[in-house]
């Protein structure tokens, strides 16, 4: 466990499944203390939640459990955890905020794209809990199911305009120059899709020699996750009006 830098109200525990998409593992954190909040925490794994509930039993226990999201790696251990932090009064809630709901000095903002019910939490202190919308190093997964990207740029411009100071990232370390982080994932976006448009300007129409050329800097074992990628920069394109003719 560690503690954000300059905040040490906010305590980081890393689950125990590092991989290709999720780096060193899912970032759970407790914010707050008397009782104090718990964001993503994580798999169901049962030596990183009784950690998580050691943890905040030190803040005065766990008073609500938060989620950025609900895929399995952030989500999977939320009621598990609320059984183990049963206190007098109950088990904990577990709640996926809705845009502009606020719960334990957290307020969350709508940032899909990523996912669908995809929120960021903030401090009135100008901290972020950014999920999986932005990671501490390499960039996110963004599936194509129907304008998802378009979203995702949405997304992080609406996060842009917040007066962050500090990103706590759903995986990977902490972020503590959130304008250049921000500024440099719109920009990847950017130049993905600038490369894109133009092969397909010069005539280019197969996936596989699209693929090949614009993520042609994509590792080997995330190269199937770039094809994703690959497939929801053209839906936006499409959606655009800015996609010429059919694909092989």
């Amino acid at each position: 466990m560690d503690t954000a830098p300059g905040h040490p109200e906010i305590a980081r525990i890393v689950a125990p499944n590092p991989g290709a998409m999720t780096l060193e593992g899912t970032n759970t954190y407790l914010y707050g203390a008397d009782p104090c909040v718990a964001i993503d925490p994580g798999p169901d794994d049962a030596g990183h939640l009784a950690a998580v509930r050691a943890a905040a039993t030190e803040r005065g226990g766990v008073g609500v459990i938060l989620l950025t999201h609900s895929h399995g790696d952030h989500a999977d251990g939320a009621s598990h955890l609320a059984e183990m932090a049963k206190g007098s009064a109950g088990a904990p809630p577990v709640i996926l905020p809705s845009d502009g709901d606020e719960h334990g000095g957290l307020r969350a903002i709508s940032t899909p794209g990523h996912a669908a019910d995809h929120v960021c939490l903030l401090t009135a202190d100008h901290v972020c809990f950014s999920g999986d919308l932005v990671l501490g190093e390499g960039s996110t997964f963004v599936p194509p199911d129907g304008g998802s990207l378009s979203a995702y740029m949405d997304s992080l411009r609406r996060v842009q305009a917040e007066p962050i100071e500090l990103i706590c990232p759903g995986h990977g370390p902490w972020v503590e120059d959130p304008t250049a982080k921000l500024a440099e994932y719109v920009e990847h976006r950017e130049m993905r899709e600038r490369r894109l448009v133009a092969a397909l300007e010069r005539g280019e129409r197969s996936r596989e020699a699209l693929l090949a050329e614009v993520w042609d800097d994509v590792p080997a074992q995330v190269r199937p996750a770039a094809a994703l990628v690959m497939e929801a920069h053209l839906e936006k394109l499409k959606g655009e009006g800015r996609l010429p003719g059919e694909l092989t």
